[in-house]
């Protein structure tokens, strides 16, 4: 398991190692809304803000959803 940092950014791969999903579900989780939205810091590398994934895990574990 990753340790999710203070601040700064997580790469996908970093972010499914928290969430036991694959990458097409991910990805159809952030365009429905259900996962937070990335950031782009490329055309080809996206990345999501520590904050967000730390709100989201706890909001799955006080709903206990996912």
């Amino acid at each position: 398991m990753y340790d999710i940092p203070k601040t700064g950014f997580l790469r996908l791969r970093q972010v499914l190692s928290l969430f036991p999903v694959g990458k097409t579900t991910w990805w159809e989780g952030v365009k429905s809304g259900r996962y937070p939205q990335g950031v782009k810091l490329s055309p080809r590398c996206t990345a999501w803000r520590a904050e967000d994934i730390r709100m989201l895990l706890s909001s799955i574990s006080c709903d206990g959803r996912q």
